[in-house]
């Protein structure tokens, strides 16, 4: 093995700078700083984040801006596809026709240039022939309802042309030509509004509620608890089915429901987290100084119990939506004609095999909501989670 020669200026020692070891080579952050930072960097978070602000921003003023509300109806525009494919017929004087065909209901609507459905086109039926007969100045086409074909004079069958998106309806219609946009983002009100109600809940009487039964401790928290163990055993929908006998069925209800017994879960993490934190010198110190109940649980347990607070708050938030829609769909929630995800799913429970655009709207915005809200709650685990500062 031969020798390995290292030249001597590589021995020389490093230059030393007064003052240079006690430098602070990051800034120093504050521990909102650094989950900010941290919250910041996770991305599943932001982007739940940000679904969720676009979804507030469209559920306020979506409706205000839309050409349509949720409770007209049109039934000469029902079941029309948020994309359908255009057909072309020119007569012998060189005018041309853009429609489209809807399979579901056998019907023939005009088209526009730019997208935008013109009107229904009546046609003359020939029952026995199971055919209707459609014309276009000098030009007739023959719909036939077995084959679900058009045919023109002579029997040529029309090939349709480019897909075209619907203009006039971006989400389509409904089985009462209701425009399914309109009643999606009224639908996110209804959603949006559950979890401020859940929200507003879980701070003002699960955070206190279960703040002071762990603060009390002994028969004050065991009793406190016993209330809490007898409102968790009653089934959700056995409460909204008791208060719709006496405030009637509606969206109501489910606000009462939801707001009566779901800070149950809330109590119960607040109540844990004060268990823990009462034993600490800075209650007993602020205990000796002379601080009353109430401003040692506002001025420091409850404080240093925001982040589980927020992270079970972005976690229950989702429940309470889901809850809501489930309520709507078997029938106990809002009433026709207002309409929500749970309502809009239901409805669109008759039309799946022929209309399954009318599903999947509702379903996606339920699951993307869950979805939004799960990956904020995550990313704010990560983030208040002082193990895990760097």
């Amino acid at each position: 093995m031969s020798d390995i020669h290292v030249a001597p200026e590589m021995w020389k020692p490093a230059a030393r700078i007064a003052g240079a070891a006690e430098q602070i080579a990051a800034p120093s952050l504050t521990y909102w700083q650094d989950v900010r930072q941290r919250l910041w960097r996770n991305r599943p978070a932001m982007l739940g984040l940000g679904f969720i602000i676009v979804l507030v921003i469209a559920a306020i003023f979506g409706p205000m801006v839309s050409r349509h509300n949720y409770y007209d109806q049109d039934l000469k525009l029902s079941n029309i596809p948020p994309v359908f494919q255009v057909y072309e017929v020119t007569d012998e004087s060189g005018a041309t026709t853009r429609f489209f065909f809807n399979s579901g209901n056998l019907n023939l609507y005009e088209v526009t240039d730019d997208g935008r459905i013109a009107g229904l086109i009546r046609g003359k039926k020939d029952l026995l022939k199971k055919q209707t007969v459609f014309a276009f100045g000098d030009v007739e086409v023959t719909l036939n309802a077995a084959t679900q074909t058009l045919t023109r004079g002579g029997g040529v069958v029309l090939a349709a042309g480019g897909w075209q998106w619907n203009m006039s309806n971006l989400f389509g219609t409904d089985q009462l030509g209701r425009d399914v946009l309109a009643r999606q983002l009224y639908g996110a009100r209804i959603s949006l509004t559950v979890a401020l109600v859940a929200t507003l809940v879980n701070f003002f009487i699960g955070v206190f509620y279960g703040g002071i039964a762990g603060y009390l401790g002994g028969r004050v928290d065991t009793l406190m608890m016993r209330v809490v163990e007898v409102i968790s055993t009653i089934p959700l929908t056995l409460y909204v089915i008791l208060i719709m006998v006496v405030f009637n069925s509606g969206f109501f209800s489910v606000i009462i429901a939801i707001g009566s017994v779901y800070w149950v879960d809330m109590a119960r993490i607040v109540r844990g987290q004060i268990l823990t934190l009462k034993q600490q010198d800075y209650v007993a110190a602020a205990r000796t100084m002379g601080a009353s109940t109430g401003r040692i649980l506002t001025r420091h347990l409850l404080p240093n119990s925001i982040g589980p607070i927020l992270v079970a708050l972005t976690m229950l938030i989702p429940s309470a939506i889901f809850i809501e829609s489930f309520m709507s769909f078997i029938g106990l929630g809002v009433t026709p004609p207002e309409a929500s995800w749970g309502t809009l799913t239901s409805e669109a429970v008759e039309t799946l095999r022929a209309y399954p655009y009318q599903m999947f709207f509702p379903a996606a915005a339920i699951s993307l909501t869950m979805f939004a809200f799960n990956f904020l709650g995550d990313g704010l685990r990560d983030a208040l989670d002082p193990r895990l500062r760097t």
